[in-house]
């Protein structure tokens, strides 16, 4: 299968396109924003195999969340697919440079979530160091805590935070969020990130470091703030475990392939590491019933949840529909405010020119309206002769008008890298598309009010 993929039509002379949300089942929040320039249903997928034909064929745009994976081989399977958008920050479940090279974009929410998420990791960091959960589970379980040397045996373990230095590694907007966060609870904040250029330091009042080992060696605790790629994969192992502080924290609502699980388990188990807190895991959904960490002591996991608040989950919804409705109605990947895959998406798709019978004002990319009344599309074949090879049009074919005709003027101007010579008389009665302002005056001087 090519890089090429055709453009999405959009308008009365086509059927609304197809999305799809892939891994779940509630659309309410996506309908409102895309019901009036797409046809949206849901497959709730557990794998790729589960998602359904007609989707496979159809389906222009697709929303998912983390709970599945799009391989190159999954991906090739959509005969139709244009842009997908997942709804959450980490893209690392979809093949973004297969999805590139097969003219696909795939798009992410980054923001939404970035107070849930560094809330929650300053909850866990403070129940491992204070203890709560473990405090709480004995109470649970019937422990009787009334005399010192009861509350001493039970909250064993528990530490001051404030002196305590935080070691942060990535520090993107959860990062600095967190670090925030923590200086307010009298950490030290020091951090790691080698893709981050200087000056950050000083603007938030962190100290930074040159190497992931000197972080591990000053940090009390440690969390983690970074993307999954495949040079980080298992980033904290066995090796870097051991260049750790002794009886230090670990803490990781990142990614959950960032942490080796069998080497933190033989660290909890032999007291090298304190405690440590996991949101995200090697295999989700995670469960303590199997894997390397069903035996280990102090520690905490949760379901991969510290995103989700009921206002997150809303924005990154409504975000992810605004991203799809912007490839509907603009043009791939320009149009996009958040493409991870720009890169290798421009670079393996070339556009062609294209089909004179597609070239109308409801093509993808024409940000117009329909047309007003009074106004009929041009009849008969459209000249194409100015598109040029290897451009990605926007349509701007000039409409008939009912009250006038058109006379043959040598009048050119340039509108989003096309450029269009046709010319009319004065007299006739236009409608103007989506330009305003200074640019509208001098096109009229011309004599041309109308693209």
């Amino acid at each position: 299968m090519s890089g090429i993929r055709p453009p999405i039509m959009n308008g009365p002379m086509h059927p609304r396109p197809l999305v799809a949300l892939l891994d779940g089942r509630d659309c309410t929040v996506e309908m409102p924003i895309l019901k009036d320039v797409a046809t949206v249903a849901f497959c709730d997928a557990q794998s790729t195999q589960e998602i359904h034909e007609k989707v496979l064929n159809e389906a222009v745009g697709a929303l998912m969340y983390h709970t599945i994976t799009l391989t190159r081989e999954d991906l090739e399977k959509f005969k139709a697919l244009r842009i997908i958008v997942r709804i959450g920050s980490g893209f690392d479940n979809i093949d973004i440079k297969s999805a590139g090279d097969l003219g696909i974009a795939v798009c992410n929410v980054p923001a939404a979530s970035v107070e849930e998420t560094a809330d929650s990791t300053m909850c866990h960091i403070l129940n491992l160091y204070r203890r709560t959960t473990w405090l709480h589970q004995a109470l649970r379980e019937g422990t009787r805590v009334q005399s010192v040397e009861q509350i001493r045996e039970v909250a064993s373990g528990a530490a001051r935070i404030r002196g305590e230095t935080l070691g942060i590694i990535g520090l993107g907007r959860v990062g600095q969020a967190v670090a925030l966060r923590a200086k307010a609870f009298g950490f030290s904040v020091i951090f790691y990130d080698p893709y981050l250029s200087d000056g950050i330091e000083r603007a938030l009042g962190l100290q930074r470091v040159s190497t992931l080992q000197d972080l591990l060696f000053h940090s009390d605790c440690v969390t983690l703030h970074c993307n999954l790629n495949e040079h980080n994969h298992h980033l904290i192992n066995d090796f870097t475990i051991k260049q750790m502080r002794q009886g230090a924290f670990l803490v990781n609502t990142a990614r959950g392939g960032l942490v080796d699980e069998k080497a933190l388990a033989q660290a909890l188990k032999e007291g090298r590491i304190r405690g440590a807190a996991l949101d995200v895991h090697e295999s989700e959904p995670f469960s303590f019933s199997q894997g390397p960490l069903k035996d280990a002591p102090n520690l905490i996991c949760t379901p991969h949840a510290a995103w989700y608040s009921e206002q997150a989950s809303i924005e990154m919804r409504e975000e992810a529909a605004r991203e799809i409705r912007r490839a509907i109605t603009g043009r791939i990947p320009d149009s996009l405010k958040n493409c991870v895959n720009k890169d290798h998406l421009t670079a393996a798709t070339h556009w062609a020119s294209m089909d004179p019978g597609v070239v109308h004002p409801e093509l993808n990319g024409a940000a117009y309206s329909r047309y007003p009344p009074g106004v009929q599309p041009l009849g008969g074949k459209t000249d194409t002769s100015w598109i040029k090879d290897g451009s990605f049009p926007r349509a701007c074919t000039i409409p008939a008008v009912k009250t006038g005709r058109w006379q043959k003027m040598e009048s050119k101007c340039v509108l989003d890298q096309i450029q269009v010579v046709q010319t009319f008389s004065s007299t006739v009665n236009t409608a103007r598309y989506g330009i305003s302002g200074p640019r509208l005056a001098a096109l009229e001087k011309t004599g041309i009010s109308m693209l």
